[in-house]
């Protein structure tokens, strides 16, 4: 057994030598092909990244933790960077002002009904200029002869 222990050991750098001298001469690297590797690679992982954000938000995924702690009812916008925002907490609502940088408790209010979400109707005045518009394409339309 120690004969073939000292065997071993004496090949070792024979070996080595072996590894490490190439039997044939390595291709050259393309710049070119070097590159559009690290680039086609760059696009699968931000692919990969943008397929996870879409099913996280597909299916709900959410931060470990006490769930429907905290709702949000509802929000108004009330300037370009400041909302109203109804909170449900427990068996409270709280009103807030929130603006950048800043959150300010406004109001405590006892737990009411939510409205129901209801679909976002058109402004009747936009629905009102678009078909207006639309009629005097028409009619621009059938005067050249269109």
């Amino acid at each position: 057994m120690k004969r073939l222990a000292a065997g071993v050991v004496l090949a070792l750098p024979v070996l080595a030598h072996a590894a490490v001298t190439p039997a044939a001469p390595a291709p050259a690297v393309s710049a070119a092909g070097s590159l559009f590797q690290v680039f086609v690679g760059l696009v699968a992982v931000l692919l990969l990244i943008a397929a996870t954000a879409w099913v996280a938000k597909r299916f709900g995924v959410t931060r470990p933790g006490a769930p429907g702690v905290l709702q949000v009812i509802g929000s108004a916008s009330v300037g370009a960077r400041e909302r109203v925002v109804v909170v449900e907490v427990g068996e409270s609502w709280l009103v807030m002002g929130v603006a950048p940088g800043r959150v300010n408790a406004l109001a405590t209010l006892p737990r009411g009904e939510a409205p129901p979400p209801s679909a976002p109707a058109l402004n009747a005045s936009f629905a009102a200029g678009l078909q207006a518009l639309l009629e005097k394409s028409r009619l621009g339309d059938k005067r050249r002869g269109k």
